[in-house]
């Protein structure tokens, strides 16, 4: 196998957790070309990776068609013998389709199947790890074992953050694209008066889109232990971070599977969603802390809401911060 394609243009935690494609097939065909195709913002976190022979970005955007038809051109001229789509939707799977790979390689469920060579069932809710879902596509080519995802980490990335790892600390991660996946503000609150001790910082992390609802928890903190990195750090420079803390505090959103990626120590809040979804922690410590009390309406989705549908958000009030041991 001279040249594979993986595909993964969804969102940045999906494309972590197909980093475990990448490690799988480096170590079944270590002189195999890897390319790998993501949305772009998301190529950052492939910087430097050195299984990689090329990152592929597609611009959702702005031109989103016509890129998504020079894609199609571009890969079918580099000729490669397996293309591979973790990624479930038309526009992936329109890609693999006509790809002209000897092996074209997606799930059951894309449109584009038909044309597949290879098309295994992602079926979610069983308990089963989506980096085992995503294993079945290559399972035929390589084995029946899932890689752990991987992010690779460079001297550059950790001297970036030297300054900051002089001292013990933990690490949490506020802020998530949907709103009932988020653990709510007071809850964060709560959290951080655990650490109340001056022999350990807090940082605070998450994009650039996140500084002012950081800024608000730290502020509303009133405590001398907290900085606020949101927007100063590359997610691979936070993910160094992350691999140093004494324990990472996160939603189940990408910060979780950047934990996952170094085997940081990770306690994930699970609200609106559960991890029966297969998106769980990976790392060899992790502590899952999902509603105290049963209800109706739990779970109400995947991907979570802007807005909690029942107009309660009680998911995200019931989770007890008084159990967690620090």
């Amino acid at each position: 196998m001279k040249k594979i394609l993986i595909i993964q243009t969804a969102f940045i935690g999906d494309v972590v957790l197909a980093t475990s494609l990448i490690e799988k097939w480096h170590q079944f065909y270590p002189e195999s070309a890897i390319d790998f195709l993501v949305r772009k913002g998301n190529e950052t976190i492939l910087d430097a990776h050195p299984y990689l022979n090329s990152v592929l970005i597609w611009d959702k955007k702005n031109s989103k068609l016509k890129g998504l038809f020079e894609l199609k051109k571009q890969i079918k001229s580099n000729k490669y013998d397996v293309v591979v789509s973790a990624h479930r939707f038309a526009s992936s799977g329109f890609l693999v389709a006509f790809s002209g790979a000897k092996y074209k390689i997606g799930f059951k469920s894309n449109p584009f199947s038909f044309k597949f060579t290879h098309k295994p069932k992602h079926e979610i809710g069983n308990g089963t790890h989506e980096i085992e879902r995503n294993q079945l596509l290559i399972e035929d080519l390589t084995d029946k074992k899932a890689a752990k995802p991987k992010l690779h980490l460079n001297n550059s990335h950790f001297q970036a953050i030297e300054s900051y790892t002089n001292k013990k600390y933990v690490c949490m991660s506020p802020a998530s694209v949907w709103f009932t996946k988020q653990l709510p503000k007071q809850k964060w609150l709560e959290l951080i008066k655990k650490y109340k001790k001056p022999d350990i910082h807090i940082y605070i992390l998450g994009g650039p889109n996140d500084k002012l609802y950081n800024d608000f928890i730290m502020e509303s903190a009133f405590q001398d232990n907290i900085t606020n990195l949101s927007g100063e750090l590359s997610i691979l420079e936070s993910t160094a971070l992350m691999k140093g803390a004494e324990m990472n505090y996160v939603n189940d959103s990408g910060p979780l599977h950047f934990a996952s990626s170094v085997n940081a120590p990770v306690t994930a809040f699970f609200c609106s969603t559960v991890p029966n979804y297969g998106f769980g922690p990976l790392s060899d410590q992790s502590i899952l802390i999902e509603p105290s009390t049963k209800l109706s309406c739990h779970s109400c989705g995947l991907h979570g809401f802007k807005t909690c549908p029942k107009k309660h958000f009680k998911c995200g009030h019931d989770i007890e911060i008084g159990d967690i041991i620090l």
